[in-house]
């Protein structure tokens, strides 16, 4: 896995043991142009649930954006911690807990949300997440929630459904909070 663009592209995220499914760095970049046609990346504060390695935050501060990561192996934590010092990143938060948890106590609003629950996820589960997320009002108006998920998710229904998005195996789905 690479940084693709930004201050610190081209930087190489190598782990081992962590037991994480990262995004593809086919499916990151083309996720990442999307986003730059949305935003400008620069003034955004971004929300990594389920961070695993940091792989999309890292994309994010490489950027410009604030990014706060969140995952619940402290194995994971450690890895962000250690990519953190080595590349000297600044406007990374990294949260050790659960991210039903941290978004039950959290009071920041972010443009972005950014999720890859575990693909064992359930629609339900990823359901629940998603309604967590809106009640507590966490996404900024004209944020956007972007689910990682398996080809069995959908959520073309959710009435913030904005689009979808298949990079090979990996699935996006984009909700768009226009309240």
């Amino acid at each position: 896995m690479r940084i693709i663009s930004g201050l610190y592209k081209n930087r190489r995220i190598h782990f081992q043991n962590l037991k994480i499914r990262p995004t593809t760095d086919f499916a990151k970049e083309s996720l990442f142009n999307l986003l730059n046609n949305h935003f400008d990346l620069t003034k955004i504060q971004v929300l990594d649930l389920f961070a695993g390695s940091g792989n999309i935050s890292y994309e994010f501060v490489s950027r410009g954006a604030k990014s706060t990561a969140v995952d619940n192996s402290i194995k994971c934590v450690n890895f962000m911690k250690q990519m953190k010092i080595r590349l000297s990143i600044e406007n990374l938060n990294i949260k050790y807990g659960n991210a039903t948890s941290f978004v039950k106590n959290d009071i920041v609003k972010y443009d972005v949300i950014f999720a890859d629950p575990p693909y064992n996820y359930t629609q339900k589960k990823y359901g629940d997440i998603i309604d967590l997320i809106l009640t507590k009002k966490i996404l900024s108006k004209n944020g956007i929630l972007i689910m990682e998920h398996s080809k069995f998710i959908n959520f073309e229904e959710h009435p913030l459904f904005y689009m979808h998005k298949k990079y090979g195996n990996v699935h996006f789905t984009f909700l768009n909070n226009e309240s």
